[in-house]
């Protein structure tokens, strides 16, 4: 028997294993180049297409709900499918496996980089950016025949990413999904029928740990500023730039750019030369960006440094997200298992098509398909994954090796 759209959330499946976890994600942050879009393409692949953890309607809620959240939105989605296969320390193995690769990566290049100036960027880079075209173009089409397969749903589709296109801000992007989610309820009747098939519950914990999470958050956005100028300890301080960083930057990646520069190099923790070495060389590693962080607490200037800065920094600037998402997690299960919520639910899942959509061509397709011939790279990535089924790991690979030699 099927239960109704409003029927009280099942309980989750027995525990996963963290080490299946922890291996899964492995893979993925040693591969998953490109930038948060990518990731959440390489996501869709790995846990969707091909474990099948959770269905396409199930994966799109996560993503529609990490869309809201302040932080990097594919190490959110990241957290949350971790904690859902394997409780806490699921998310944490997934969180650990996906960043500590290109943090790790960006530590040593920091601890020696007048050595290693030589290896950053040039024809690998180039191959890995078309691979990355590719990638985000395979999952758009396939999260598009689930989540936009209808005439209002497509349209809609469209109407988020020519608003995203025509005015690009991370807070835009929340409207659309507010506006979607408005519209969806007003004039979507598609939706309430697909609770039965995403019923997975995402969250193992319960409400009353959810809100500890929440408490806990705003104690230490309150508190950590407070303290640190009461005390004026280095580690406080470094403590508090990389928090506060990661509680308030919504839109992820890119973004956090400015306000770390402004936290650092502004206020004269980061020469700036260092700092755009560093962003550089972020570029070219697999994983989040936000692993950026590490490398700037390895080089802060007044201390704490090197391993011990990068990861006071790094576990710092990802904290906020692991508790937003613990807190979030049990209220949205419930939330979207409501027949008018799924009715919301599926003009956000059509925009959030849109918005992955749009990233495809900005900034996506402009930097990795620019040229004729990595056009065709890109071209001939995504034929491989969508009709030779090749694993996208190997892709990345492939991609990487054709455009050292090509470029």
């Amino acid at each position: 028997m099927t239960s109704s759209p409003d029927a009280a959330p099942v309980g989750p499946p027995p525990a996963a294993p963290v080490g299946e976890v922890f291996a899964a994600f492995l893979k993925l942050g040693l591969t998953s180049f490109g930038g948060p879009t990518a990731h959440l393409g390489f996501f869709r692949e790995e846990f969707v297409v091909k474990r099948k953890w959770l269905s396409e309607t199930a994966y799109a809620d996560v993503v529609a709900l990490c869309q809201f959240l302040p932080g990097p939105a594919s190490s959110q989605v990241g957290m949350a499918l971790g904690l859902q296969r394997s409780g806490t320390w699921g998310l944490l193995a997934a969180w650990a496996a996906f960043t500590l690769p290109s943090a790790i990566l960006l530590v040593l290049f920091a601890l020696a980089a007048n050595s290693l100036d030589s290896l950053i960027g040039d024809g690998w880079i180039t191959g890995l950016k078309a691979a990355t075209v590719a990638v985000v173009a395979h999952a758009v089409l396939g999260m598009a025949k689930t989540l936009a397969p209808d005439a209002p749903r497509a349209t809609l589709a469209v109407a988020a990413m020519g608003v995203v296109l025509l005015f690009p801000s991370p807070f835009i992007q929340v409207a659309v999904i507010l506006a979607a989610g408005l519209i969806g309820l007003l004039w979507l009747r598609h939706g309430a029928e697909d609770s039965a098939q995403s019923d997975f519950s995402f969250a193992r914990h319960s409400r009353r740990s959810a809100v500890i999470c929440l408490v806990v958050f705003a104690l230490l956005l309150i508190g950590l500023p407070v303290a640190a100028a009461v005390f004026d300890h280095g580690a406080l301080r470094l403590t508090e730039i990389f928090f506060s960083t990661g509680a308030l930057v919504f839109g992820g990646g890119h973004v956090v750019l400015p306000m770390l520069e402004t936290q650092t190099v502004g206020a004269g923790l980061v020469e700036h030369d260092a700092f755009l070495a560093g962003y550089a060389a972020a570029q070219a590693v697999p994983g989040p960006l936000f692993t950026f962080a590490a490398y700037l607490g390895t080089v802060f200037q007044t201390g704490p440094s090197g391993v011990l800065g990068a990861g006071i920094a790094l576990l710092a600037i990802f904290l906020p997200s692991a508790l937003l998402v613990a807190a979030a997690l049990p209220f949205w299960q419930r939330l979207r298992r409501s027949s008018t919520a799924r009715r919301a639910l599926s003009g956000i899942n059509a925009a959030v098509v849109g918005l992955l959509a749009a990233a495809l061509y900005s900034p996506v397709f402009l930097q990795g398909a620019s040229t004729v011939p990595t056009l065709v790279l890109a071209t001939a990535g995504f034929v491989a994954l969508h009709w030779w089924k090749t694993p996208p790991w190997m892709l990345v690979i492939f991609s990487a090796v054709i455009g050292w030699i090509l470029f």
